[in-house]
């Protein structure tokens, strides 16, 4: 009997150390890396949603979802009744006016021949008033006379102006009447044209939102249209992380779809503006090695590098208390300073050696 319960108080003895010496540790050396943590989704190069720039019933759905589309190919037809009957219109005026250009230009030739008539006439009195003005000096002709003689100069040069100015007119009524309506027609044209709703440029029709009978407005998505087989990642970064983001920087990339593979990427582009609802900036990055089949809008996660460092000494992040101290001889606190951290282990730059003891803190 005094065997037994000798040998379960030895067992007890064993049990109870084995479970102190876990909560006891030695600092390992090794590397360490820290990272920012981004979440986000899978886009097409060049993802876009397709709006309509006008309103109304959606006529026809001319694709479908998954179709390879071409730069200006027809995605949808909107009713456009009304703004064909505004660019007929706009034609019949353009042709209107293009006949009385005509007749306008028949007026310009006719006033073109009275201003060099009034040119003319102005060089023969100017000639005579200056031929008069040399004999009045040499009292060869009376005052009336030579009144008479510039009062009929002074009136061809009048006349000549007015008859400049009128030709100046004409010129510009035409020009005016041709261009109006140029244009009254071309945005016409250009506001039918809207109701047919054009790609942007070639790629893969990746969903259609809409279906035949739909009231279409500005804000109405009505397709996703992106680069087929190319993708990148754009991912959400906390604003107390941002910071520490830069170009070039190298993100670990996990994702649902590829459960327990790990992707690497490149940080390539940083949008430099806050999203105020959601306190987080927006950035890009493309994958070193893509993925053998990937589609838009899959979710992926990231752990973005910021930097690492080898031969550091570290202790797990459960062991610090406050952030600034660590338990050594069991329950004595002890100052350190840390450096880097990961989400399990934080390292020690002062106050701790790799060779000495520390307790996990009581919870």
């Amino acid at each position: 009997m005094k065997c037994i319960k000798f040998s379960l108080l030895s067992a007890l003895f064993l049990i109870l150390s084995c479970s102190k010496n876990t909560d006891a540790i030695k600092p390992d050396l090794g590397n360490i890396t820290e990272s920012v943590y981004a979440s986000g989704v899978i886009k097409a190069d060049g993802q876009y949603t397709v709006y309509s720039t006008v309103n109304g019933i959606l006529q026809s759905v001319n694709v479908t979802a998954g179709q390879t589309i071409t730069k200006g190919q027809s995605l949808f037809q909107l009713e456009s009744d009304k703004a064909e009957l505004n660019t007929e219109n706009a034609r019949l005026a353009y042709e209107l006016s293009q006949q009385n250009n005509r007749f306008i230009q028949d007026k310009i030739a006719d006033m073109e021949l009275k201003v060099q008539s009034a040119k003319d006439k102005l060089s023969l009195d100017e000639s005579i008033y200056n031929r008069n003005k040399n004999i009045r000096n040499q009292g060869g002709i009376s005052e009336v006379d030579f009144e008479r003689v510039e009062l009929a100069f002074k009136s061809s040069k009048i006349n000549y102006e007015s008859a400049k100015k009128q030709l100046a007119q004409l010129k510009a009524q035409l020009e005016n009447d041709q261009n109006r309506n140029s244009i009254n027609l071309k945005f016409n044209q250009k506001s039918q044209s809207d109701f047919s709703i054009k790609s942007a440029f070639s790629g893969e029709l990746f969903d259609v939102l809409v279906k035949e009978g739909t009231l279409v407005t500005p804000q109405t998505p009505l397709a996703i249209i992106g680069q087929a087989n190319s993708f990148l990642l754009e991912f959400e970064v906390d604003e107390n992380d941002m910071v520490r983001v830069e170009l070039g920087q190298k993100a670990l990339v996990t994702m649902d779809s590829y459960k327990g593979e790990v992707f690497d990427a490149i940080v390539d582009k940083i949008y430099p503006i806050m999203d105020e609802r959601s306190r987080t900036f927006k950035i890009e990055a493309h994958f070193v090695n893509t993925p053998k089949k990937l589609y838009p809008n899959l979710t992926a996660e990231a752990n973005i590098i910021v930097q690492t460092k080898e031969n550091a000494i570290t202790i797990p992040k459960n062991y610090l208390i406050d952030n600034e101290y660590v338990l050594v001889d069991k329950n004595e606190k002890r100052k350190v300073k840390i450096g880097l951290s990961d989400y399990q282990k934080v390292e020690i730059l002062e106050g701790l050696k790799k060779e000495e003891t520390i307790y996990k803190p009581k919870e």
